[in-house]
């Protein structure tokens, strides 16, 4: 019976695998709006079982749209709140984006705070300052009319600048990170079956396999990470958060599994995404964004043999329309002609998020096909019994 139980279950997963958007379109997207409503009424359940935090939370809303609507000289300060409430939520919800598990996740850094910081260091030596007009930045950067010439754009500086956004986004990777940890942490504290959830499952086999000797190179590196947050602790998890790590989830799984307090998880993976590993980050953006070195690899490029030429001709129109984009007045609105790549990189992000999309679309119609499955299998028992 165990045996035919766990064929049956490889046989739903496989089915399972097969709802994607590309083979299956209109189950998926069945599947994805039903289990977006199963959410809704999960969560809305949820919520109208803390009636008194819902009250006060409508209350705060009220009062807060009365102040918003009524003039006066408190405009000023909901303006200055609006402004950095915004800049907040959207550093933040990129790193939550980036890390979460929704589909495969957006790679925020890469199509958002990589650019940002090298425009900001791109600037900063064009302009020979960093005292840019707001508005416009950091929405667009225009050379300040005049430098601010005790703040020179130095490397330091540099970082100085974006450090806000930076920490911001690593704080959202880092809350990112919570759902695995607090997914691991229920499983073990109520002992529901880690079927529920693929990572769980993988989390187990790789245990059962700990001490295989046909475990390949990423698993071994999986249960090595396992073994130093395990064992250090704090400042294991502090290590793994420090540096770029896809694997970090099972970091994360781990501390769930074996109880580690909140705060020791949550304050190193802070610490590790927000503060280190984001400085890390930083200074390889703004080295590799150095006017000078950006200008050489431009002119290697020339050197490829065949298309080297064409390769070179559209990245230095680019260098010098991002230069003139620089010294223009803030009246002017910014010139597109010229800028190919920044089309093909817009077309990219628009692309990726597409995809992101998508995934989530699949992620959610699979999830629905698991609910439903076990469900039926349930109610199957209960017959029986």
């Amino acid at each position: 019976r165990k045996q035919q139980t766990k064929d049956k279950k490889q046989l739903e997963k496989e089915e399972r695998q097969k709802i994607l958007l590309w083979r299956r379109p209109v189950q998926t997207i069945k599947y994805s709006a039903m289990e977006c409503v199963v959410l809704s009424r999960i969560y809305g359940k949820k919520l109208l079982a803390h009636r008194g935090l819902l009250t006060c939370l409508l209350a705060i809303v009220v009062l807060i749209g009365i102040f918003y609507k009524v003039p006066g000289r408190h405009q000023l300060v909901i303006n200055m709140i609006r402004t950095n409430t915004w800049f907040v939520v959207y550093w933040i919800g990129l790193g939550i984006l980036s890390s979460v598990g929704l589909g495969t996740g957006l790679h925020t850094f890469i199509l958002y705070l990589g650019p940002h910081i090298a425009s900001v260091t791109l600037a900063a030596y064009e302009c020979n300052a960093l005292n840019f007009p707001k508005p416009p930045y950091p929405d667009d950067i225009i050379c300040p009319e005049v430098s601010d010439t005790s703040v020179p754009p130095n490397i330091w500086n540099i970082m100085s600048k974006v450090r806000l956004e930076a920490f911001l986004w690593g704080a959202g990777t880092a809350l990112g990170e919570l759902p695995p940890y607090f997914m691991a942490r229920a499983a073990r504290l109520s002992g529901y079956d880690p079927d529920d959830a693929e990572e769980l499952q993988k989390f187990e086999e790789l245990h059962k396999m700990r001490n295989s000797k046909e475990l390949n190179f990423l698993d071994r590196l999986k249960l090595s990470m396992e073994k130093v947050v395990e064992k250090v602790g704090f400042l294991g998890i502090l290590a793994c958060a420090s540096i770029p790590n896809p694997l970090f989830d099972l970091a994360g799984i781990t501390c769930g599994h074996f109880l580690v307090p909140f705060w020791t998880f949550f304050g190193a993976t802070l610490i590790g995404k927000a503060i280190i590993k984001m400085h890390i980050q930083k200074i390889f953006v703004i080295i590799a964004f150095n006017e000078s070195l950006l200008e050489r690899a431009v002119d290697l490029l020339g050197v490829i043999p065949l298309f080297g030429r064409r390769l070179e001709e559209p990245f230095k129109s680019f260098l010098e329309n991002q230069k003139k984009r620089l010294h223009r007045n803030t009246n002017i609105p910014p010139s597109e002609s010229g800028n190919m790549l920044a089309k093909i990189f817009e077309k990219f992000v628009i692309a990726m998020v597409c995809y992101f999309v998508i995934s989530i679309l699949n992620s959610l119609a699979q999830s629905y096909h698991k609910r439903i499955h076990k469900k039926g299998g349930k109610t199957l028992k209960k017959l029986k019994e």
